[in-house]
C-alpha cells in the first residue's frame, strides 16, 4: 500500500480562512452547516453570486453568526475550497489504500478519477477552480504537485530523479487534466466520457515526453 500520508500530511503554511476556528462539536457542526449552505448556492448560482447573508438564510443561521467565522464572502470561498481541497487528498488516499502501484502513472489515474469523482459528489467543488480569481492564494497545483511527486520520490524514486522537475512538470499536468475535468462537467453533468479519457491521455503524454517512461515497481526497486 502507497504511503497515502504523503497525501494526507497538514500544510503548515496554508493560510487559514477561519475567523474563528471551532473547538467543540456543535461549533464544528454549525461550521459545517454554513459551508455546506455555500457549496448549495455556489451549484446553484456560481461562486460571483455568493454572498454571506446569503449563507446565512440558507443555513438558517443569523449574519452574526456567519461573521464569527468569516469577515466576508471571500473568506467563505476560501474556506470552502480547503474543505473541498481536504476532502479531494482524503479521496485520493482513500482509493490508494487498497491497490498496488504499477507504476506512477497509475497514481496520476488515481488523482483524476478522485477528481471526477469529486465533481459529481461533492457540492461545490467547482468552486477548488473557479473561484481563482477570488483567492489567488488558494491554487491547488502546486501542493498537490509537491505532495504526489513526494510520493512517487517514496514509491519509485531512484538516483536519477529530479524531484524539482518532477514537481513542476506535475503541476502543468495537473491544470492540463483539471481544464478538461472542468470542461467534461460543464458539457455532461456526470462528466462527459470523451473529456475525461482525454484528460488522462494528455496528462500520461506531456509526463511521457518530459519524463520519460513509466518506471514499474519492479524497476524502481
Amino acid at each position: 500500500m502507497p504511503n497515502v500520508d504523503l497525501i494526507l500530511g497538514a500544510d503548515p503554511s496554508r493560510r487559514r480562512s477561519i475567523r474563528t476556528e471551532p473547538t467543540q462539536r456543535r461549533s464544528t457542526q454549525r461550521l459545517d452547516a454554513l459551508l455546506d449552505a455555500a457549496a448549495e448556492i455556489v451549484d446553484e448560482s456560481g461562486f460571483e453570486r455568493l454572498t454571506t447573508q446569503m449563507v446565512a438564510e440558507r443555513a438558517g443561521a443569523s449574519i452574526g453568526t456567519v461573521y464569527r467565522y468569516f469577515p466576508d464572502r471571500v473568506a467563505v470561498l476560501y474556506a470552502l475550497r480547503e474543505r473541498s481541497v481536504r476532502r479531494f487528498r482524503e479521496r485520493i488516499a482513500d482509493d490508494l489504500v487498497d491497490i498496488d502501484l504499477a507504476n506512477w502513472w497509475h497514481l496520476m489515474d488515481v488523482a483524476i478519477d478522485a477528481c471526477a469523482a469529486m465533481y459529481r459528489d461533492e457540492p461545490g467543488f467547482s468552486v477548488v477552480h473557479a473561484a481563482r480569481r477570488e483567492t489567488p492564494e488558494g491554487d491547488i497545483e502546486p501542493e498537490l504537485a509537491h505532495r504526489l511527486a513526494r510520493l512517487i520520490e517514496a514509491e519509485f524514486g531512484g538516483d536519477d530523479l529530479d524531484l524539482a522537475e518532477l514537481r513542476f512538470r506535475l503541476g502543468v499536468s495537473i491544470e492540463l487534466g483539471d481544464a478538461l475535468i472542468s470542461r467534461a462537467f460543464e458539457r455532461d453533468e456526470a462528466g462527459d466520457d470523451r473529456y475525461l479519457a482525454e484528460a488522462k491521455r494528455l496528462v500520461h503524454d506531456y509526463l511521457a515526453e518530459h519524463l520519460g517512461e513509466a518506471r514499474s515497481a519492479s524497476n524502481a526497486a
